[in-house]
């Protein structure tokens, strides 16, 4: 796995949470991408902090036998401090949150390395627990989403409809911009206040019901089987027989594979000079941050640590989603039926905050993208 290029960097990252979604692994592609090994300023990339093993020490039992047990021993650890933190006697809400945060990744983790290298494990046994795993992760996330999304949209209302004004230039032109301003702020204002109770109990309510969902799903008898099914595999790794004595290509063609289907990902994703209501582009996105995810851990497993040059690009990914989600959240809001025109116009200015907050994502995803050879724009 070779090393990218770093990008320069010429705006913000904007300032959101991200949420959390189901990380299901995606339907595969293929194609080439473009790579460079040196930075932005010609000099030669430093080498992995962990430093690259040696080709002979890249089998699937010296590699990735030991990274799937040890993602699911930190399965069962984060289970178990779940299970001390949920009990009633226990108000620690915040460590039982935490221990879910931990648990789902895990989870990830292990589906996503079954899916990256599922050619040198037990292919029908890799499926089953891989489909399983992608349940209980999307279970988990969902409470964790709607909580963030509403505090995003609530706060992101009031940012819009409170009181500070944005400087002008000039006397005459600052007059004039803080009359109109004031007006569309009033405008909205009116409006806010019950666009913001109408959000939190639409959303309260899915949160209510994803954590019944969630409490329900992890005392039930599939959850129990998933949990055995993780504490075996803690201990023992079903290997593809003849894979066994296998060395580099065994671990380094699947990572290698992974690696080009999010540069093929990235280099079709559409240019930046499209409009931000685009909305059927989403899913081009989304895919591409599940095709980094995956890359991510095959970068794990084959050189025993995440990549750092993609951490800004992910995060980016990460609140690239949030905005898509949260925007789906307002427009959905504003169909409610028997509205007020007040509160379907503040509903309507916050869907349009949120779709601009979806195209920021998009730049600073391309000023943060490593590869840059592989993200040309027309």
């Amino acid at each position: 796995m070779r090393r990218p290029d770093q990008q320069t960097t010429t705006r913000p990252t904007p300032d959101a949470a991200p949420g959390t979604t189901p990380d299901t692994p995606p339907a595969e592609a293929t194609g080439p991408g473009t790579r460079r090994t040196a930075d932005a300023g010609g000099a030669a990339r430093s080498p992995d902090p962990a430093g690259p093993r040696p080709t002979g020490d890249l089998t699937t039992e010296a590699v990735l036998a030991p990274y799937l047990r040890g993602q699911a021993a930190e399965f069962l650890r984060s289970l178990r401090l779940h299970h001390e933190h949920s009990a009633p006697a226990d108000s620690g809400g915040h460590d039982a949150a935490a221990a879910t945060r931990a648990l789902r990744r895990s989870a990830r983790r292990i589906s996503g390395s079954l899916h990256t290298f599922r050619a040198a494990l037990d292919p029908l046994w890799a499926d089953q627990l891989r489909a399983e795993l992608a349940w209980l992760s999307g279970i988990l996330a969902r409470e964790h989403a709607y909580a963030n999304r509403l505090t995003r949209l609530v706060e992101a209302l009031h940012q819009l409809s409170g009181p500070a004004l944005p400087a002008a230039r000039g006397a005459r032109a600052a007059g004039e911009s803080a009359a109109s301003d004031a007006q569309g702020r009033a405008a909205l204002g009116v409006g806010a206040a019950r666009a913001g109770a109408l959000l939190e109990r639409r959303l309260t309510l899915a949160r209510t019901r994803s954590h019944s969902a969630a409490l329900q799903a992890l005392g039930s008898s599939r959850f129990h089987a998933v949990a055995d099914a993780v504490a075996l595999l803690a201990s023992d790794v079903p290997l593809s027989p003849g894979t066994a004595g296998r060395t580099a290509e065994a671990l380094l063609e699947p990572a290698e594979r992974a690696e080009q289907r999010l540069l093929t990902a990235v280099a079709a994703l559409p240019p930046d000079d499209t409009e931000p209501y685009n909305e059927a582009q989403d899913a081009a996105w989304h895919q591409a941050r599940l095709l980094l995810r995956l890359h991510r851990y095959a970068h794990e497993v084959v050189l025993g640590a995440a990549d750092p040059a993609l951490t800004g690009a992910g995060h980016a990914l990460d609140l690239h989603r949030d905005a898509v989600e949260a925007a789906g959240a307002a427009a959905a809001a504003a169909r409610t039926p028997r509205i007020a025109p007040a509160t379907a116009y503040a509903l309507g200015v916050l869907h349009a905050d949120q779709r601009h907050e979806v195209e920021a994502a998009r730049t600073v995803f391309r000023e943060t993208w490593p590869y840059a050879a592989a993200l040309s724009t027309p």
